[in-house]
């Protein structure tokens, strides 16, 4: 279970007591999720989702992530809403780590996406997009280009134990996709971490977006580029263009992309597949046997890169074309 620190019961009656929101009735440790600890607690006053952020959530990012969650909610986009406590305050302090209450959204998670489900997290994002053009605080991605290279250098030397050839396999894609990687797009708030578990639907309606702990300033196409990533490929890594057309629609239908977008989306889909290729081997090469969270499989993103190299033109991900 992905729970790093446990909290003891009279610390939590003290910490909802300062919310207003009646007394604990029960609280579970949630087992998804990686970067926090996560409990659903259940007050005499309705279901929240109490988050303590771990180490390697930087304190001074918190605000724009709990800020950002207020004004997308505030703009009509269901995701969890910050509560703020009696004093006004939406970030404390609970069993040693930073801590926040958000509201309890109602969902599952689809485990095989159709393509009904891919049109409507396209129109999600686009909608998200347009939300957060007048957010007013801004976070840099620390997982963008400029992070790739540092974050290689970390395990460079180990690469090849992942996978036999992926230090030269890595070293190439950087070599090639730095020089070329865009400049000037439209950029604002994205998401920056769109995967099916954080996305809640209620059959096949979308009922609210999740876990906004990467969100940051770049390219809207390169959130777009993640999707196409995470949504649009099978178990055995094929590339489902059915989906992809579907995903590329439904966001379409809400904001239509400009050209320099259109051109340059299989160059921000190799990014894509690089920077979660990156993540993932990193965490293969640095968590303990023993840990409770088990890191992703950092090959089934080699397998996408490797795809996203015979991509020459945004119809082949079944972008419609400008008439």
């Amino acid at each position: 279970m992905a729970v790093y620190t446990e909290v003891a019961d009279d610390e939590l009656a003290r910490f909802i007591d300062r919310y207003g929101l009646g007394e604990v009735i029960s609280c579970k440790g949630i087992a998804e999720g990686v970067e926090n600890t996560n409990y659903l607690v259940h007050t005499t006053q309705g279901r929240f989702i109490l988050t303590l952020y771990e180490k390697r959530v930087r304190r001074e990012d918190l605000p724009f992530f709990l800020g950002l969650m207020e004004h997308l909610a505030n703009a009509g986009i269901t995701c969890p809403t910050p509560v703020r406590d009696r004093n006004g305050e939406m970030l404390n302090e609970l069993a040693g780590r930073p801590a926040a209450l958000v509201t309890f959204l109602d969902g599952m998670w689809i485990r095989r996406p159709r393509p009904e489900h891919c049109q409507a997290v396209g129109a999600a994002l686009a909608k998200l997009h347009l939300a957060g053009r007048d957010f007013a605080l801004t976070r840099e991605n620390a997982l963008g280009p400029k992070g790739w290279v540092e974050l290689f250098s970390r395990f460079e030397d180990r690469a090849d134990e992942v996978c036999p050839g992926l230090t030269d396999d890595i070293r190439r894609e950087l070599d090639e996709l730095l020089p070329i990687w865009p400049k000037g797009l439209p950029a604002g708030i994205i998401h920056a971490d769109l995967f099916p578990d954080n996305v809640f639907f209620r059959g096949d309606q979308l009922s609210g977006l999740i876990d906004f702990y990467f969100a940051c300033n770049d390219y809207f196409a390169y959130d777009i580029a993640i999707c196409l990533n995470a949504w649009c490929f099978e178990q055995d890594y094929s590339f489902n263009i059915t989906k992809s057309r579907a995903l590329l629609k439904g966001y379409e239908q809400e904001r239509v992309l400009e050209p320099s977008e259109r051109e340059v989306l299989p160059i921000l889909a190799r990014g894509a597949a690089l920077r979660f290729l990156l993540t993932r081997a990193y965490d293969w090469l640095h968590t303990s046997q023993s840990a409770l969270v088990k890191p992703h499989n950092p090959l089934e993103y080699l397998r996408r890169l490797r795809f996203h190299r015979t991509v020459r033109s945004a119809s082949e991900y079944g972008l419609e074309t400008v008439a």
